[in-house]
């Protein structure tokens, strides 16, 4: 007797999570190519598991404020999301990261029976420590990707799984393939690049963008390229883009291979941004109000993934009135090539790859994934 193939849900609602959960799903699928696979996802996830039940162009909500505002919007996506994975009936549901949403399912579906296991632990060392009991209660099992991450969990009796650092097998994927000429593809011209990382959401867009575009153009000697979010249409970024500046969507890595030097948002691009060794200054401007709460709340010294792995200031992080077009000049010229900080920073970023290990994790949880199957 032939037996049914193994059904697996996956949920990432953010754009690094399409990206984690697109290379997770590619080493899900050539393991078990036979199983059935229902995902919430982007264009990323698009490209090996079809079409998402919910696109994360639908999802992503940044600050509890906006949260507030949108929150019957969010309400009614957990309340569907429970209907269809009950539809579904998975053998097993994975959730990666976005964890307002996921949290929130994780804990429904252990009470249904449903074997949970959550890839990229929610940031509980930054705040609310005390999610981790209910973490504790609602997933079977736990994969993590920042080394210090284990011994946070064992401090409350929590043995997690740590496989590594998804970015460095995207980024070593990214550098296997053969590539165009980027410069060429985009018109543009032989001079050194700035990359403008602005995030991807349009909330953080509007906010720090002009921000960002108005330091540019105190580098006259470098071409200002942004990468623009693959969800978001070219139009939103029109009223913010001036003559001298180009866009690119979904080439954020050909842009970084190419960068000199970067502006960036807090989150994962600050991380990738190092990874491909370019300078960077990191920044954040929130909702004030939010910005408050948060900063009562939050227990870690550093916003970027960057200096939270290293424990040190590494990259300049600009925050609120701090982030402005002045400071943000004055922190990117100390960088600029042969300075004594990018060769300070250039060091630095040689410590930080080491500490990630060797790679392999997208590799890892799929196989840790599978193995909770049979």
């Amino acid at each position: 007797m032939t037996a049914k193939p193994p059904k697996i849900y996956l949920i990432a609602g953010e754009a690094s999570g399409d990206l984690h959960g697109a290379n997770l799903a590619h080493e899900l699928v050539r393991l078990l190519p036979q199983a059935m696979y229902r995902f919430w996802g982007g264009d990323l996830m698009s490209k090996e598991l079809g079409t998402p039940v919910k696109h994360i162009k639908d999802l992503a909500f940044m600050g509890f404020v906006e949260v507030l505002l949108n929150l019957k919007t969010i309400l009614g996506n957990i309340s569907f999301c429970k209907k269809d994975i009950e539809a579904f009936n998975p053998d097993i549901l994975v959730l990666i990261d976005y964890p307002g949403f996921n949290l929130r399912i994780a804990e429904w579906a252990k009470k249904k029976g449903i074997r949970v296991v959550y890839y990229i632990s929610p940031q509980i060392w930054a705040w609310k420590q005390k999610r981790v009991y209910k973490i504790r209660e609602s997933v079977d099992v736990m994969l993590t990707i920042l080394p210090f991450e284990t011994d946070f969990y064992k401090k409350f009796d929590y043995p997690v799984e740590y496989v590594g650092h998804p970015l460095l097998d995207a980024i070593e994927k990214f550098k296997a393939q053969p590539k165009e000429d980027f410069r060429k593809k985009h018109s543009l011209s032989g001079k050194r690049i700035l990359a403008v990382l602005p995030g991807s959401r349009k909330q953080e867009i509007s906010k720090k963008l002009p921000v960002m575009l108005e330091a540019a153009k105190n580098f006259p000697d470098y071409q200002v390229v942004i990468a623009g979010a693959p969800a978001i249409d070219a139009s939103y970024y029109n009223s913010f883009i001036s003559e001298n500046c180009s866009i690119v969507f979904g080439e954020t890595y050909s842009l970084l291979d190419n960068a000199s030097l970067g502006i960036v948002t807090s989150g994962t691009a600050t991380l990738e941004t190092a990874l491909f060794r370019v300078p960077e200054v990191v920044c954040y401007i929130g909702n004030p109000l939010s910005y408050r709460i948060a900063k009562s709340l939050i227990k870690v010294n550093y916003i970027s993934l960057v200096n939270l792995i290293m424990d040190e200031e590494v990259v300049k992080e600009l925050i609120q009135d701090d982030c402005n077009p002045e400071k943000i000049t004055e922190e990117l010229k100390k960088l600029e090539q042969g300075t004594p900080g990018r060769k300070q920073l250039e060091e630095k970023y040689d410590q930080l790859i080491k500490s990630l290990g060797t790679g392999g994790a997208s590799k890892k949880a799929a196989e840790k994934i599978v193995a909770q199957l049979y």
